[in-house]
């Protein structure tokens, strides 16, 4: 298939995800702008469903944005929130801010602790810094040499994550923000194991425990649209011809999968 990327993206969420869309169709105060493939988005509407907070979703498009989310939301992000007559948007800190402004709805995604809480986000900021971009890269790569050289580094920075996993989940007994902030790319990593030699036994042990008990929490499920969707899409990118096009929406900071 070729041409840009997005011209024949399928245009709502499947499987799960669709019945959890269909659920949060009325209004309410908080609008959740989305996109069903976008992992960023994910980590959003994880946080939405864990701690069980009221929204309305609206799904976007980002390469055909309607003129209302252009005029709360100028830079056409998404996810965005709509609250309290504000346009918000990162999905970290909208994660955050569901946890601050919702604080007598649990489970709480942040540990109450000062210190346990820049802990956290010392780990969240490695996920972003150390661990997604070597994912990016991993897709990227159209050379074997290349190919070889970013899953070794992928590997590497998943096993010093993995390293420091407590148990069950990062922090210990509670998921937190700082699962919210990979799980995304754990449910995706199908993706790199079947094109790029990729396998969670490859990381390690303990990699593979943590990746198959994220996976199969709830709000991950509950926020997942079919397989075959994410794979058309991420089959574009893995393509040469679509590299142009992967290259120019990453400049862009368009919210690609």
């Amino acid at each position: 298939m070729s041409g840009v990327p997005d011209q024949n993206i399928h245009p709502v969420a499947t499987g799960l995800a669709a019945k959890t869309v269909e659920k949060h169709q009325g209004q309410q105060p908080l609008v959740f702008y989305a996109g069903w493939f976008c992992p960023f988005v994910q980590r959003t509407w994880i946080t939405l469903e864990e701690k069980g907070i009221p929204y309305q979703y609206v799904e976007v498009n980002p390469y055909k944005k309607e003129k209302h989310f252009l005029e709360i939301n100028p830079k056409g992000l998404v996810p965005a929130i709509e609250y309290k007559g504000k346009a918000l948007y990162e999905s970290l800190v909208l994660s955050e801010l569901l946890e601050e402004e919702f604080p007598n709805h649990t489970p709480n995604v942040l540990p109450k602790d000062p210190v346990e809480r820049a802990y956290a986000r010392i780990w969240i900021d490695y996920v972003a810094k150390s661990i997604l971009p070597w994912n990016m890269r991993l897709i990227q790569a159209q050379e074997a040499d290349k190919q070889k050289d970013a899953l070794d580094e992928l590997n590497k920075a998943l096993r010093t994550f993995a390293e420091k996993i407590k148990g069950p989940y990062f922090l210990g007994e509670q998921f937190s923000l700082v699962d919210i902030a990979i799980v995304p790319w754990v449910v995706r990593d199908y993706i790199i194991t079947e094109n790029r030699g990729f396998s969670r036994e490859g990381v390690s042990p303990k990699w593979k425990q943590y990746a198959d008990l994220v996976e199969k929490r709830d709000s991950v499920l509950n926020t997942q649209s079919d397989k075959e969707y994410y794979a058309e899409i991420y089959g574009r990118y893995l393509r040469d011809e679509a590299q142009s096009e992967l290259a120019k929406a990453i400049r862009a900071g368009k919210p690609i999968p």
